[in-house]
């Protein structure tokens, strides 16, 4: 089974060449030097139209921390729903309690504004203080993917956190491994992890390619 590399990307002409470079699916979402932020929905418009792989959008109301108010989760639902309508393929998503761990049941409301779509949990994941139970929590909420590096700065640093979360979530959940993967180092985290999905930020077209071809 070929694995899958996901690429973030935040224009239209960095999805194409993503695509283009081998990508077999795309995240879309602004403000990608803060973390990212949910995307402007013309840009997303422009890139469904533009590209032929599913691509999953980020909704995030702002940056910083993933505690969100009232009005913030409120906005988040509406930006679900908006994208589902666009014809998004995925969302991508997070919230925190203030202690850390996942916010269940403000994760799950923004999920069922989805519709059914494949939700991933971002790497809000990789704050929380026991990542076990968060995903366990994270599955609670529905999502079906959980994007993290493992608790660390970069999928290759988190291999054995990593392997441990894909024997935990086995059939019921996929690990996509992300934070610093590149073609020098992403067969060792493959090796060393069994993800089947990895999610690499496009940042030029042969280095994507180059990574792409090692999947």
């Amino acid at each position: 089974m070929r694995l899958l590399l996901e690429a973030v990307v935040e224009t239209v002409d960095a999805a194409r060449a993503a695509e283009h470079a081998g990508a077999g699916r795309l995240e879309l979402c602004a403000q990608l030097s803060e973390g990212g932020v949910t995307p402007p929905a013309g840009l997303v418009t422009a890139v469904l139209e533009r590209v032929s792989i599913p691509v999953f959008v980020m909704v995030r109301p702002r940056p910083g921390d993933f505690v969100y108010s009232d009005a913030e989760i409120a906005a988040a639902r509406h930006g679900v729903a908006a994208m589902r309508m666009r014809g998004a393929h995925g969302i991508v998503l997070g919230v925190l309690r203030g202690d850390g761990r996942v916010d269940v049941d403000r994760t799950r409301s923004l999920v069922e504004c989805a519709g059914g779509l494949p939700v991933t949990f971002h790497r809000a994941f990789d704050a929380t203080p026991d990542q076990g139970a968060a995903l366990e929590d994270a599955l609670a909420a529905g999502a079906t993917r959980v994007l993290t590096a493992g608790g660390t700065g970069t999928a290759l640093d988190g291999v054995d956190r990593l392997a441990a979360l894909v024997r935990q979530g086995g059939s019921r959940v996929t690990i996509v491994a992300g934070g610093g993967v590149r073609a020098h180092n992403v067969r060792a985290i493959v090796a060393g992890t069994g993800v089947r999905e990895v999610h690499a930020r496009f940042e030029d077209t042969a280095g994507t390619r180059a990574l792409a071809d090692l999947l």
